[in-house]
């Protein structure tokens, strides 16, 4: 009697619990799968610009054209590019960070504040600071640059196609290092000192220390802050545009194949889909394999 009353207010609780969730999960729902679900209608259709007249269903011809286009291809790879370099650079630059960061030393509170500045600056701000930087006539690294002879003086860096991607990958380490950093600090101040304490014992050097206690312990933090930041890098946009349209990443081919020029919005919606596809996949993949769930 006692079993049947604690599991009637078990399915109460849960139902209360469902009823209580619904209203947000509906929400949410409509927000994410109405825009992919539409995105997906329009990329079998050839948009018209045009209210007056009707889209023209063209079946899987957008996805023929783009899956041939070379240029599609070429901005894929760079975009696979720009994921992995500024994935592994911000990680090894935040994971080196915040190991400093976790010893103790005068001011470290200040410096720890100030680390998370990048981060915290309004984009615009800090890609207009950049530009200014590699100003070509005045700009502080092109003028000093220039001075050790390692750069013309007047070098249109950003707006260089062989160099818009560097300046891009470099800007994006700099900016989103912080949230790594943040990220494995607060996992370095939760690990018991009495591994290091045992290993000590043990007669483990400062090295063997890393590798068999500090990464062991960082693995999934690390693991899970990678996969978040290669998710938002394959889709990066904002920050890419803004700094230099020349960068030739797949998110500023879509956006020039749908608003630039003469719009082709199917085939741009047929790209984003495969895009979609791609990334649904790889995280699948990098779940099962490295975070093991």
């Amino acid at each position: 009697m006692k079993n049947y009353a604690v599991g009637t207010l078990e399915r109460k609780n849960a139902i209360l619990g469902w009823k209580l969730i619904a209203p947000t999960v509906i929400i949410i729902s409509l927000l994410i799968l109405y825009p992919a679900l539409y995105n997906i209608y329009l990329s079998f259709f050839k948009v018209s610009l045009n209210p007056a007249v009707p889209n023209q269903f063209v079946g899987l011809k957008n996805y023929i054209g783009i899956l041939s286009d070379p240029l599609f291809w070429r901005s894929f790879w760079v975009t696979v590019a720009f994921t992995l370099i500024t994935v592994a650079g911000s990680m090894l630059l935040g994971l080196g960070v915040a190991i400093m960061m976790n010893r103790s030393f005068p001011g470290r509170g200040i410096v720890r504040a100030l680390i998370l500045l990048p981060y915290v600056t309004p984009l615009i701000s800090s890609v207009f600071a950049w530009k200014y930087i590699f100003l070509p006539l005045n700009g502080p690294l092109v003028q000093f640059l220039a001075s050790l002879h390692l750069m013309n003086s007047g070098t249109d860096v950003i707006n260089n196609p062989n160099n818009a991607f560097v300046v891009v990958s470099f800007f994006n380490i700099w900016r989103n290092f912080p949230f790594v950093y943040l990220m494995i600090l607060a996992r370095l101040q939760s690990i018991p000192s009495s591994l290091y304490e045992a290993a000590e014992i043990d007669g483990a050097n400062w090295w063997k220390k890393f590798t068999n206690v500090t990464l062991p312990e960082l693995y999934f933090v690390m693991a899970s802050v990678a996969l978040l930041r290669g998710i938002w890098n394959f889709y990066k946009f904002d920050e890419v545009y803004l700094l230099s349209k020349f960068a030739g990443t797949l998110p500023i081919y879509i956006y020039d194949t749908a608003f630039a020029g003469i719009p082709h919005q199917g085939i741009a919606a047929s790209a984003a889909t495969i895009l979609f596809v791609i990334m649904i996949g790889l995280i699948t993949l990098y779940v099962k394999k490295v975070l093991k769930w």
